[in-house]
């Protein structure tokens, strides 16, 4: 199942991406969503739109949860088998004419990602694992980095992953910190060894996460919660609490410099 669902997805990304680039750096229609959720254009609708009907016309029995749909909880839970959407991972990139955005599809399986494609159109990379295969970018092998110290580790996170407040002593690593918008992209830079780890302190909808989790784990990293534990997915909220993706063996030196929960 996974190889065949990898094959579905893959199709879908290149199309999803193609109806992307039509919008992209022309001006696309951008609105803020309610809640302060953040922006969407025409292009994110139209991208799940197509998405949402052919991924299900393909595996009627599974369930959705995208970015860009209403959720349906009961009827999600209700399946064994999900896919997990993000249309348009980095709008505010995508709307800036920035190349690093990704359609960003995975499918979850009783609450593990079995199958996963991270597709950044304007860049030409495609992004993919399944889980009992490597994580390849194009379609070649690749591997997490063997960084194993924090101190000067590369790191893809907001600023405020370095706030006193989240290590220990009040002191953050003493990481080369640089940002990518979208979180899919930075967790497939992690999985490819160009940075050592990903870090973010916040709630996290799953779309975001899903697909890179599979493609880091699969590349050889460690992925988890801020807690330390596997992420499952499909679940009633449809988030994680925070992420940390590393190294695999720095992964454990990381957790190791946090800080508790904040009270």
């Amino acid at each position: 199942m996974p190889a065949r669902d990898l094959a579905l997805l893959t199709a879908a990304a290149d199309e999803a991406g193609a109806i992307a680039m039509r919008h992209w750096r022309q001006a696309p229609e951008a609105w803020e969503k309610a809640g302060g959720a953040g922006p969407v254009t025409v292009a994110d609708i139209a991208v799940d739109r197509m998405l949402r009907a052919e991924l299900l016309a393909a595996r009627p029995g599974y369930g959705w949860l995208s970015e860009e749909t209403e959720d349906n909880p009961a009827a999600r839970l209700a399946a064994e088998t999900v896919f997990i959407v993000d249309p348009i991972d980095g709008t505010r990139a995508f709307i800036a004419g920035e190349d690093g955005f990704a359609v960003a599809l995975a499918v979850a399986h009783k609450g593990e990602i079995i199958a996963a494609v991270i597709h950044l159109p304007a860049r030409g990379e495609t992004y993919a694992a399944t889980a009992d295969g490597p994580a390849t970018l194009n379609g070649v092998p690749i591997v997490a980095s063997e960084a194993a110290h924090p101190e000067g580790a590369r790191l893809l996170a907001p600023h405020q992953a370095l706030d006193p407040q989240h290590w220990r002593s009040g002191i953050a690593p003493g990481f080369r910190r640089s940002f990518r918008t979208a979180l899919a992209w930075r967790l497939c830079l992690v999985a490819a060894g160009r940075y050592d780890t990903a870090l973010s302190f916040r709630p996290i909808w799953e779309w975001d996460l899903a697909a890179g989790d599979l493609i880091a784990r699969q590349a050889g990293a460690v992925v988890t919660d801020r807690a330390g534990l596997r992420v499952r997915y499909n679940s009633p909220a449809g988030q994680a609490q925070g992420l940390v993706a590393a190294a695999p063996a720095l992964h454990g030196p990381v957790m190791e410099r946090l800080a508790g929960w904040p009270e």
